[in-house]
């Protein structure tokens, strides 16, 4: 089964990913951080006892896996894959994941919250993982009564998470309209809708792959339909701004164009040692290469699992040892000449 990363949808050129989730707690515990491991073991083996039935209900397949059984390596492969995130990456007391084959879909049980349900696809498809969210929200509320109160509603272990506890994202591609002068123009605009918007990779002003992440800002005080209607619309605007930008700029700059991406796809083709950095910069090149029809591959691929692809501990898992600085950069570049298809 192809995992989630490695479809593709032209849709929306420009958009990447989709992501829901939902934070919840069981009304029975204490918050995560207040339980003690013991406390914590029990409540995760009942939560895994009473979902096992999860798979065959919706017609998935899902696997279970304590966190603390596994190797750091995979965990942190997990994180980079967007399945978990830094704190339960990094979590030391017992926890637990539901997993489906296709990476998709996820529960994870007692890092920030109880429970946290998350569903990735690839484009933009948010109303369709909010409704697939949904059921699985009401089947596991079925069984184990969620903290609640009608005030304030779903009550979590931080603050800005109370309310619906929907987290709603998408991932976009803006090699440009980042580089603008007004960039930081939009984001402030957008943040007064209601949208954040923060770079994927990177620290500081630099973004390797010049992907971003809009997301909701509050979920008090906002219906889940607001929420998913807000990240929608600011990433569609951003990414029809990107569009023209780069519509302008073929005009008079077409061939200029053309030679970045070549140059990138040279490069990545038989490049023997690649950074992180400057492997990023080249595939973002490819990808809107594609989008813009300038390049065109034998095979339809997605680029965005590539990048994923090449971060440092999904290359480890894939060489199955520890690798050194120098050990990654080969590693990333053998990963990619041989995942690269061929051009038309």
């Amino acid at each position: 089964m192809l995992k989630w990363f490695e479809q593709t949808d032209s849709g929306r050129p420009g958009i990447i990913s989709s992501r829901v989730r939902l934070a919840r707690n069981w009304q029975e515990y204490k918050f995560p951080a207040k339980l003690e491991d013991k406390e914590s073991t029990e409540m995760v083996r009942r939560l895994e006892f009473g979902l096992r039935g999860l798979g065959e209900d919706f017609g998935r397949h899902f696997d279970f896996a304590m966190l603390g059984d596994m190797e750091d390596r995979d965990k942190k492969a997990l994180r980079e894959r967007r399945i978990l995130n830094s704190a339960a990456a990094s979590i030391k007391k017992p926890s637990g994941i539901f997993l489906s084959d296709n990476e998709d879909t996820g529960i994870v049980l007692n890092c920030d919250d109880h429970i946290r349900i998350q569903l990735l696809g690839a484009g933009l498809h948010l109303e369709e993982l909010w409704e697939r969210a949904s059921q699985i929200d009401d089947y596991i509320n079925e069984r184990f009564e969620y903290a609640f109160d009608e005030r304030y509603g779903y009550l979590t272990s931080f603050p800005t998470n109370v309310g619906t506890g929907l987290r709603a994202s998408v991932v976009i591609h803006l090699p440009m309209l980042s580089q603008g002068k007004k960039f930081q123009g939009l984001i402030g605009d957008m943040s007064r809708f209601g949208a954040a918007i923060k770079g994927v990779y990177g620290e500081g002003e630099e973004n390797f792959g010049s992907l971003y992440e809009v997301s909701n800002q509050k979920t008090l005080g906002r219906t889940e339909r607001e929420i998913i209607d807000t990240v929608s619309k600011a990433a569609i605007q951003l990414t029809n701004q990107e569009i023209q930008v780069r519509k302008m700029f073929l005009q008079s700059h077409r061939l200029e164009r053309e030679d970045e991406i070549y140059k990138s796809y040279g490069v990545l083709k038989y490049a023997r040692r690649l950074t992180s950095r400057d492997a990023m910069i080249f595939l973002s090149q490819i990808m809107a290469g594609l989008s813009d029809g300038l390049i065109h591959t034998e095979e339809e691929f997605s680029v965005y699992r590539l990048m994923l692809g090449i971060q440092p501990a999904n290359l480890q898992k894939i060489s199955d040892r520890p690798l050194s600085k120098e050990e990654l950069d080969g590693a990333r570049a053998d990963f990619i000449r041989k995942e690269l298809p061929e051009l038309n």
